[in-house]
Order: C-alpha cells, then sequence, then structure tokens
C-alpha cells in the first residue's frame, strides 16, 4: 500500500508527489488532549486500536464476533485475533485499507494481516512499540500534524490544553466549541449539566438570558485558549426558530422536568442556532454542522456501554427547505459566519451543495463518517465540484479518537489525486491548474481558513 497505491494514472502519480509530506491540519478530531499531554508509551497495538474505536467495533460485531471479543473481558491479545478475523474478509470497507496503511506507515509491517499470521503480527508490532517507545506525541509528529482541533464540551476546563499551549508544545492542539450537551434539553440529566454550566461560567442560570450569557462567556473562555472552530452534531434539525419568550418558556420547563412538545423543542433549537450563529460570527469562528445522525441505535448497548460504542446509524435526510430558512434567518440577523456542513445521509448531498451556494462563507465538509470510504470521499468531491467550487474545499479531517488515524489524510489524498489524474488525462482539466489545486485542499484552504 505504498508508491502507486490508488494512483490509477501516470498524471495521479505526479500530482500525489506534490501532496503527500504537506502538512496535516486536523480540524476535527475527538483526540484526547490528556494524552497528548501525558504523552504516556503505548503498551500495545490492540489498545491503540481497539481502546476506543467503534468503528472497529461495529466491523466486529457485523462480522459476528461475540461482544466479549469487542468491548467486553477478553485480553488485548485475543481482542486483536478477532479483529483480524474480522478484516480478513472485510474487503471494501475502509478499514482494510485504514488497518493495513496504519501497520506499513507506523510500524513497517507491510504484510497482509490474516487470522493466520495476527499472533505474529501482534507480536512484532508491540516490539515494535516497545523498541520505538511510541507514544501520542511521537505518532502526531511522525504524521507531519502542523495543528489539530479536539472536540470539547462547552463545560470544559481546557485544562490540558492550556498545559500544552504553557510549555510550548510544537503542534497546536487547539479546542472546538461542541454544544450538543447546551441544545438536547430532553436528556436525562438536563438540569445537572445545566447546574454545571452555571458554576463554570460563573453565573446563576435560571432563564434563557441567563443561559446565553453563561454561553457567551465559555466561548470567550474557549476563544482566550485558541479556539477557531465550532461543532454541533445533534439529531435533530429545526424547521423555525421560536421568538424569546416562547423559548424562554422551554427552557424553564425543561430546567423542571416537565414535559416538551417535539415542536417547542425544535422551536428551542432554532432560537439557540441564531443566537449561537451571531455570536460566531462576531468572534470569527467556523460554525460546523453535522446533520441526518441517529444516535444510539441499539438501547441495549448504549444502556451498558454508554455513548459511542459503535452504534450511532445514518439518519433521516434532513428537510431541506428548512436548512435554507435557518441559513437564511442566520444571514438576515447576524450575517453568515463561515461555516461547514456535513451530512451523513449522502442522498443529501447534492442538495446541500445546491443551498451552499446560495449563501455567503457556506462550504459543504468532506465526507462524513459513513461516507469516508473510497467511493463516498470521491463522490462527495465530485457533488462539490459540480454544483460548486472544488477550489474552496476543505479537505480531509480524522474525526477519530485514534493517534493512527493520520493515515486516512494519505488515504484522501491519494483519492484526491486519482480523481484529478483522472480529469488531467481526459484533457477535462488543466494539469498545472491540478497540481495548485491539490495543493489547495490538501493544506492551504484550511491554512488560511483556520489561521495557524
Amino acid at each position: 500500500m505504498k508508491d502507486k497505491y490508488m494512483l490509477k494514472t501516470a498524471e495521479a502519480v505526479k500530482i500525489y508527489e506534490t501532496v503527500k509530506d504537506l502538512p496535516i491540519i486536523d480540524y476535527h478530531c475527538h483526540l484526547s488532549p490528556k494524552e497528548i499531554y501525558e504523552d504516556k508509551p503505548f503498551e500495545n497495538i490492540a489498545e491503540m486500536w481497539l481502546a476506543g474505536d467503534h468503528y472497529k467495533w461495529r466491523l466486529m460485531r457485523t462480522a459476528g464476533i461475540d461482544e466479549y471479543y469487542i468491548t467486553g473481558g477478553a485480553s488485548w491479545r485475543e481482542k486483536f485475533l478477532s479483529y483480524a478475523k474480522a478484516l480478513e474478509y472485510a474487503a471494501g470497507n475502509p478499514l482494510y485499507h485504514w488497518s493495513h496503511m496504519e501497520l506499513s506507515q507506523f510500524f513497517g509491517i507491510d504484510d497482509t494481516l490474516t487470522a493466520e499470521n495476527a499472533n505474529k503480527i501482534y507480536d512484532r508490532a508491540n516490539e515494535y512499540i516497545k523498541k520505538n517507545n511510541l507514544s501520542p506525541r511521537m505518532l502526531i509528529k511522525q504524521s507531519g500534524v502542523e495543528a489539530l482541533c479536539t472536540t470539547d464540551d462547552i463545560t470544559d476546563s481546557l485544562e490540558f490544553h492550556r498545559k500544552l499551549s504553557a510549555e510550548d508544545y510544537e503542534v497546536k492542539v487547539l479546542p472546538s466549541f461542541r454544544t450538543d450537551n447546551l441544545l438536547l434539553i430532553l436528556r436525562q440529566g438536563y438540569a445537572e449539566y445545566i447546574a454545571k454550566l452555571s458554576e463554570v461560567s460563573g453565573t446563576e442560570i435560571s432563564d434563557l438570558a441567563s443561559l446565553k450569557a453563561a454561553v457567551e462567556k465559555r466561548l470567550e473562555f474557549f476563544v482566550s485558549n485558541g479556539c477557531k472552530f465550532t461543532d454541533v452534531g445533534i439529531p435533530f434539525f429545526p424547521a423555525g426558530a421560536a421568538g424569546e419568550a416562547d423559548a424562554d418558556r422551554t427552557f424553564k420547563a425543561a430546567l423542571k422536568g416537565k414535559e416538551i412538545s417535539g415542536a417547542d423543542y425544535s422551536a428551542f433549537i432554532g432560537n439557540m442556532y441564531l443566537f449561537l450563529a451571531g455570536l460566531y460570527k462576531r468572534r470569527g469562528l467556523v460554525m460546523q454542522l453535522h446533520l441526518a445522525v441517529y444516535r444510539n441505535a441499539n438501547s441495549t448497548l448504549f444502556e451498558s456501554l454508554g455513548a459511542d460504542c459503535g452504534v450511532d446509524c445514518v439518519g433521516d435526510p434532513i428537510s431541506g427547505t428548512a436548512l435554507i430558512k435557518m441559513l437564511d434567518a442566520i444571514n438576515k440577523k447576524s450575517g453568515m459566519p463561515d461555516t461547514v456542513i456535513y451530512t451523513l445521509n449522502p442522498s443529501c448531498a447534492e442538495q446541500i451543495a445546491s443551498v451552499a451556494g446560495a449563501f455567503p462563507n457556506v462550504r459543504c465538509g468532506a465526507a462524513w463518517w459513513f461516507c469516508d470510504h473510497k467511493r463516498g470521499i470521491r463522490q462527495e468531491m465530485e457533488i462539490i465540484a459540480e454544483n460548486a467550487s472544488l477550489g474552496a474545499f476543505l479537505g480531509m479531517l480524522t474525526d477519530s479518537r485514534s493517534f493512527l488515524s493520520y493515515a486516512r489524510h494519505d488515504y484522501f489524498r491519494r483519492i484526491l489525486s486519482d480523481m484529478l489524474g483522472d480529469w488531467v488525462t481526459a484533457g477535462e482539466y488543466d494539469r498545472e491548474a491540478a497540481y495548485k489545486l491539490a495543493e489547495k485542499i490538501a493544506y492551504k484552504n484550511i491554512k488560511e481558513l483556520a489561521g495557524v
């Protein structure tokens, strides 16, 4: 999986040569700033691969692996062998590509992983980890990462971001302002969450006005610690926005645990979206919207393992009309902040691309999650090219909890180079422009937008 891997034409190879060694700006990930700060060497490859990677957990479940060998009490070796068994026949799954790219790039192992040789590869990888003292920072440096943006709840202390900044760590580790828990007012424990927000913001929260004052204080704190990006990824999108009085009533009812209608809930979210977008616009932050996701589909696993255990799914298509109305309301009220829209449901992609073209500062995001495979990545870029400006695309992000996931940037750069190579070979695009375009997408656009 080196050299000409995934590069079908001579033009693709040449384009890839211009981007393969560019630095990485990972503008949306789920890495732990605590783990980066502490920089503890890893114990074994199974822990690195399987401790929290719900992509791999899903593959193992669909391959018929018992949960004991996925999230249960099996040893790391047993879990690794079980993953190898699942991976061997996962043809077409991006994990097949990513896992082998990671073995090659980070462990120097170019053998195909199978159930038969899994024991030997497990031992070879662990020997390499021990010999080279592999740790989070070493992997980040080896991957050529220039900056990364973690995903942080608005109540987070940002303790480890501040510690990394204080020691002048060479890679910028920046927080992102994630508002999911703020908006999920029907979730059990919401009143306790607001109590925590009240405490960390130094604001007594009793109504909508004080809630917004607390949120603004937290945003100022995040900005003071280098925040450039915001994010939301809840399973709902508002059909409209409530006025202040109605949103206030809904919020007070949520604090008291009272029943709230779906319409009132949606309208409250709409009110908060307008408010948050205004804050982001004034502070020059990028607003990321992750749409069309269904969370925690398997309630039994969710109750036993908690969130992010591999049971989230592609959600129903969102209403394009609702998206248009929300963006229009934001644009009218505060002006549009730089906005990136992702969809987990690919059936929405072309509509979102057309909507993005109707407003300033709005771009389509990278192929997200269940779409970030070879076909999905290329399809998303082709949709952007056909409906918008591919030259404004921000390129790849890991969206991952694994320090090995930077192999995905090479995966993306190969797919990008192959697509542009096809167009150049067919006479559909200029060769020199393709080199420049590849560099913009792989690095320069996000470098400029993030300002890092």
